[in-house]
């Protein structure tokens, strides 16, 4: 099991001790700081997975810290408060915290939160690059490598490929590929769908022994990873 590393900054000792305490017994790895500028610092200096962020701290407060943090990183922020007002989960919500808790919480609550941020930032990453055998896909600068060597692919040939490698092994239809790269309300032939199959092929499997589109008579395509 990955162990995935929580940052909290909380002025509270006694409330940040019990946090790390029921973090710990879940598995996760923790440090733990009192004062806003020593959290930032943290932040800079190591990278988490997520921050538990008070709002009321010393040095700088938590909507400061948020502020700063969301200058160079995107790694989700529970921020945590004893103020219950609307405005105030806004403002924390507007200057770039992923979630909102106001104190007192059930500290399952709070587990279930954090399991849903991380389950949504590993998610995101396996998504903004995808590696299946030779081939890569950034999805952040829409380039696409095969064995090292960088393939010029249209719009609906890099959107066929990523539905395909997010799918592997999983044989799709050409019903299904029109659903997810035409849309719903397309109206025409699913022909279609192998025409641009044969383009893509021509672009990433010409030349190579191993061809990692593999058709499925009378069902569709499939790529294999194994």
């Amino acid at each position: 099991m990955e162990e995935y590393k929580i940052l909290i900054v909380e002025d509270e000792k006694q409330m940040a001790m019990f946090i790390e305490m029921e973090l710990g017994h879940e598995g996760y790895k923790v440090d733990v700081v009192y004062d806003g500028r020593e959290g930032l610092q943290k932040v800079k200096n190591k990278e988490y997975d997520l921050i538990l962020l008070d709002v009321m701290l010393p040095g700088l407060n938590g909507i400061e810290v948020c502020i700063e943090i969301r200058r160079f990183s995107c790694v989700p922020i529970i921020m945590l408060t004893a103020k219950s007002d609307v405005s105030d989960k806004v403002l924390g919500l507007d200057v770039g915290a992923s979630d909102y808790l106001t104190k007192p919480f059930a500290i399952e609550e709070l587990l279930a939160r954090i399991r849903v941020h991380i389950r949504e930032k590993v998610l995101k990453n396996k998504l903004d690059e995808i590696k299946v055998k030779d081939i890569v896909m950034n999805n952040k600068t829409h380039q696409v490598w095969r064995a090292g060597k960088e393939i010029e692919l249209t719009k609906k040939e890099y959107n066929i490929l990523e539905v395909l490698l997010i799918n592997k092994n999983i044989v799709l239809t050409r019903e299904q590929l029109i659903e997810s790269v035409w849309g719903y309300d397309y109206v025409g032939d699913t022909n279609v769908v192998d025409v641009f199959i044969r383009y893509l092929r021509s672009k990433i499997d010409d030349g190579f022994e191993d061809k990692l589109i593999t058709t499925i008579r009378g069902v569709g395509y499939v790529i294999k990873a194994n």
